[in-house]
């Protein structure tokens, strides 16, 4: 690292050690002398001419021209931190600071040379003594201000632990403690700005955007980190990434542009310096490309020679990332100060002071100093008034990389002061020993910088966290265009971190947007997904260019930009926009429908025709007809078939545990009762019928009053025993059932036990088999005896009926198949109603003359009342 070489023969100790120095870079600085010194390194000049730099050839200062008025103001604040500090006496007392700066021009090969002389000290020649004492040639360096020299510079500084502070160097590689140990910033990493400028793009909900990077250190890192940043934070994609190539490279940027120009994203965000953004916006208004919006690191973010009329139509709204604004008071009566040296021959930075003099009054010194390609024009007196000019140098109200340089040279000096202050004894290095100007290791100031903690006149702390981070803050700029043609660049809000990560705070109202609407535009590969639909990304496409896809029935999303949709519960189901859950529609034979009024008013209708024919049968009581019918089994069955026709009520309405239980039962016994006394009937017109007979007589004591209400009884209660143990042992109960229709509820009678309801229409068929077949063997009767044939019609209409129930019971879903029960209820109840019934009244009423005893016995026939 250090260019010297020994010329004195070590063997002998007689002689000292004696150092040359091999060779000297002449490089274009500003030097002030001091007990302890200060090194800086400062973009002033834009461009240079490499000399041949070698040691074999003969020292020649690299020509540096395109000069940067604010490059050259950055230095200014390191030299005016120095005489402030030198001022303040509780800041390094009895102890004069001085400073030795550095143009790197925009090089890193000058500003690597530009370091090493600053580490390594420009005397000719010195002593090594056996003390080792005196001062190192500078305690640590503020700079670079660019990442890349910053990297070189550091990984070759850090292997002697030479503190260096840099103020624009924001490549969040430099992070890296094992690679950078004695690195230090006062300006966030890249780290924390592309998560700001994440946040910005999840504010206005730009998920869509193109990235611009520069072909070095800074842009490619920082494109890594927001690769990476945003595919962690779910944010959006990125449309395309181009790198932007050094220097004027047409052929490479109408390339960009034309890529540009044919994606659909409409932000676009650029990691990159001025240089490369100017010749890129030549390339934008080549091709008239408007309707972007831009998001400008800090890099480019203040640069004033992009916010001229020229380019402010493409780049108007733009939002940036900007350093922290701050305060500097006296600075601008301290750039007041700075004249020429008219003989030149102060070596301590005349050249460079004489250069901004050339270019803020566009005059020349006579004669120019060598190697400076500025002069023209008039000649300079170096009598000229600064403030008679409008210049950008004396405009402090926006003081932001002047103000990391303050910063930095002071966390150095308060470095310094603490180690200054150590106690004997007291000391954080081996033995509790302290550090001293005159033994002072460069790894021992960087154990204070680590540890610095001061507050600046502007309010703001400065001290720097385990990887020489300071804490990280920025505002956030817009470029907003007046109508009168100039550019004022608006602070709109910051970004800062906080407990909670990176807070940030807009001022959305005060934001310029360069579009017709003066709304923020929308910036997607793909609209978002309403409520009610889902993201189905495309296929070879970035995860924010997807499709929406409607929910499934029964599925919902209400939220945009669903991935997924959501089952509704049990009892809901989606709505028709798939965004919400609704209640399922419910069904059941329902009383209000037509088809539940239609079955009731039948059902009441056949009760009332069975309580008329009671009351007809009631009210000719005495009467051949009612006599020879066998007046109290009819009475019974009336009854039963008004049981029948009530108990199809329970089959309507929404089912309910004691109406599920109570249907099957009352069904079940009522029917068991109604075709018990058709079977006792016809067996006693078979006993009649026999009794006819001669020597059947004795056939009718089986017969009796008693015998005939024992039977039905007995045969009823058996019924009664099977529903009772279907009841215990599996109840019916209600269900809600979802099978038949997803977005239905259909409440309905679960048989509970199906063997208990096999069991049950087993044994009222049984009955009605043998009523039929006694009926059947019945049929030859006398004509005028007809009772055997009517139970016989109604027998068969009874059994078709039912027969056909079963295959429709089945196959009829939901509420349906309690409609065909009800209407086999009904339908039997009317055929034994009409078939037994009917003939009689209209005998009792129409045709009162064939109701006579002689009628019904007919010839040959001596009739008995039954």
């Amino acid at each position: 690292m250090f260019y010297f070489y020994f010329s004195s023969a070590l063997a002998s100790p007689l002689y000292p050690t004696t150092c040359h120095l091999q060779g000297q870079f002449r490089l274009n600085g500003i030097h002030k002398a001091g007990d302890v010194v200060l090194g800086g390194l400062f973009e002033i000049n834009f461009f240079s001419v490499f000399p041949d730099l070698s040691f074999t050839s003969k020292p020649q200062q690299p020509i540096c021209h395109g000069f940067d008025v604010l490059g050259f103001r950055q230095a200014q604040a390191m030299a005016f931190a120095v005489d402030e500090i030198n001022r303040n006496s509780d800041l390094l007392p009895n102890v004069t600071l001085g400073y030795s700066l550095y143009d790197n021009c925009v090089k890193l090969g000058i500003g690597f040379r530009a370091a090493l002389s600053l580490a390594s000290g420009q005397e000719e020649q010195f002593m090594l003594n056996e003390t080792c004492v005196g001062n190192p040639p500078v305690i640590g360096i503020v700079g670079d201000s660019s990442s890349t020299r910053s990297i070189a510079i550091s990984a070759v500084l850090g292997l002697y632990r030479v503190p260096m502070v840099s103020y624009f160097a924001t490549c969040s590689c430099l992070s890296n403690r094992q690679k950078f140990p004695s690195f230090f910033r006062t300006i966030p990493s890249d780290a924390f700005q592309v998560h700001a400028m994440i946040q910005i793009l999840r504010r206005f909900g730009w998920t869509w955007t193109g990235l611009l990077v520069s072909d070095d250190d800074y842009g490619l890192h920082a494109a890594r980190s927001f690769q990476y940043d945003l595919a962690q934070s779910g944010g959006g994609c990125l449309a395309y990434l181009e790198v932007l190539p050094w220097g004027n490279n047409p052929f490479e940027l109408k390339r960009i542009v034309d890529v540009m120009k044919k994606s659909t994203a409409r932000v676009v965000i650029v990691f990159a310096h001025e240089s490369h953004m100017i010749n890129l916006m030549e390339e934008v208004v080549r091709q008239n490309m408007t309707g972007l919006q831009w998001m400008a690191s800090e890099a480019w973010t203040a640069a004033a020679v992009l916010q001229t009329p020229h380019f402010m139509p493409y780049l108007g709204g733009t939002l940036g990332i900007a350093i922290r604004r701050g305060e500097i008071p006296g600075f601008r009566d301290f750039l007041l100060q700075i004249h020429p040296d008219l003989n030149h021959k102060n070596s301590y930075g005349n050249n460079m002071v004489n250069q901004f003099w050339e270019y803020t009054f566009h005059c020349r010194f006579a004669p120019p100093p060598a190697g400076w390609v500025e002069a023209g024009g008039a000649l300079c007196t170096g009598k000229e008034d600064l403030e008679s000019v409008e210049t950008e140098f004396l405009d402090v109200s926006n003081l932001r990389p002047e103000y990391n340089v303050y910063k930095a040279v002071y966390a150095l000096v308060y470095a310094l002061d603490n180690m200054l202050q150590c106690e004997p004894g007291r000391g954080p290095f081996s033995g509790h020993s302290c550090g001293n100007l005159q033994r002072m290791e460069p790894w021992q100031l960087v154990n204070y910088l680590q540890n610095v903690n001061f507050t600046t006149p502007f309010g703001d702390q400065v001290s720097f966290d385990e990887n020489g981070d300071a804490l990280p803050i920025y505002d956030i700029m817009n470029w907003k265009w007046l109508t009168n043609g100039k550019t004022k660049i608006q602070s709109v809000g910051e970004v800062k971190e906080s407990d909670r990560g990176g807070e940030l705070t807009l001022d959305e109202e005060k934001i310029f947007w360069n579009f017709e609407a003066k709304q923020p535009p929308q910036s997607v590969c793909s609209e978002s997904c309403p409520p009610g639909t889902r993201m189905v990304r495309k296929k070879g496409e970035p995860e924010c260019c997807f499709d929406c896809i409607p929910c499934s029935e029964g599925k919902i999303s209400n939220n945009t930009d669903s991935m997924e949709c959501s089952s509704c519960a049990e009892d809901f189901w989606s709505s028709p926009q798939r965004d919400h859950c609704v209640p399922k529609e419910t069904e059941f034979l329902s009383y209000e429908e037509p088809l539940g009024i239609c079955l009731t008013t039948t059902s009441l209708l056949g009760t009332c025709i069975c309580a008329i024919v009671l009351g007809i049968f009631k009210y000719h009581r005495s009467t051949p007809m009612v006599r020879a019918n066998n007046s109290e089994l009819s009475f019974l069955l009336l009854a039963s078939l008004k049981l029948c026709f009530l108990c199809s009520l329970l089959f309507i309405g929404r089912p309910r545990l004691w109406t599920c239980q109570l249907r099957h039962a009352a069904f079940g016994i009522s029917f068991v009762l109604c075709v018990s006394c058709i079977l006792v009937k016809t067996m006693v017109v078979l006993a009649v019928f026999n009794a006819s007979k001669p020597g059947g007589g004795a056939s009718l004591k089986w017969f009796g009053i008693l015998q005939q209400r024992g039977t039905v009884v007995l045969l009823t209660s058996i019924q009664a025993v099977i529903c009772t143990a279907w009841l215990v042992s599996s109840s019916p109960a209600p269900h809600k059932n979802t099978q038949y229709h997803n977005d239905k509820i259909v409440y309905e009678c679960v048989v509970g036990s199906t063997v208990g309801f096999a069991v049950l229409m087993g044994y009222i068929g049984l009955l009605a088999i043998l009523s039929f077949l006694l009926a059947f063997l019945a049929r030859n009767l006398p004509d005028s005896f007809n009772e055997a044939k009517l139970i016989t019609f109604s027998m068969l209409i009874f059994c078709a009926v039912w027969v056909a129930f079963v295959p429709a019971y089945i196959s009829s879903p939901g509420k349906y198949a309690d409609v065909v029960e009800v209407f086999a209820i009904l339908a039997s109840s009317f055929g034994i109603l009409i078939a037994l019934f009917g003939p009689k009244c209209y005998i009792i009423l129409l045709r009162p003359e064939r109701n006579t005893k002689k009628a019904i016995m007919g010839r040959g026939i001596t009739k008995m009342e039954m």
